[in-house]
């Protein structure tokens, strides 16, 4: 089984966060690899990773980083793949990695999902490999109609609570 995504994180210290795009990859069975780069730390590995994803097969690339946060552009500046930033709170509560994830300039898109926001990557990697794959766009669009059947569930629940002042 040959890796179709690849999860990038700074360091182990962010699979906490980076699990949640693991375990929806998992969910919807798409084969991926996992990985600890550090643009500052690592950056003849990172150059390495970045030039040869396509080449490995790798379709998406979900990058989660925190404090200075360069890891996701600098992937993106050596890669023609799409790349996915996940911010991750790790000083300035994450206002640091938002902006350095989000602010790419010109020609050096990356995608940017919420702080912490690994799982809504997942979920952005299946939609972009959903466009050219059939059996995937029906997994995605039963997905959603799960997600939004658990918010109908809910509702009637919450119509079971009883408060003295509550209307419905």
């Amino acid at each position: 089984m040959e890796p179709k995504v690849s999860i990038i994180m700074g360091s182990t210290s962010d699979l906490e966060v980076m699990d949640k795009a693991a375990k929806l990859l998992d969910e919807f069975e798409i084969p991926f690899e996992m990985n600890a780069l550090s643009a500052h730390r690592t950056p003849d590995e990172v150059e390495k990773f970045a030039k040869t994803a396509k080449d490995r097969g790798i379709q998406v690339i979900i990058a989660g980083a925190g404090m200075a946060a360069h890891l996701p552009g600098v992937i993106a500046a050596m890669t023609p793949l799409p790349v996915i930033g996940v911010p991750i709170k790790a000083s300035l509560e994450g206002l640091d990695s938002i902006l350095a994830i989000l602010q790419m300039p010109p020609g050096i898109p990356v995608a940017t999902v919420a702080l912490n926001g690994a799982q809504n990557a997942g979920i952005l990697a299946v939609q972009m490999m959903a466009t050219g794959n059939k059996e995937l766009m029906k997994k995605l669009i039963q997905y959603k109609e799960d997600l939004k059947q658990k918010i109908v569930n809910a509702n009637k629940d919450l119509s079971e609570i009883k408060y003295k002042f509550k209307t419905n």
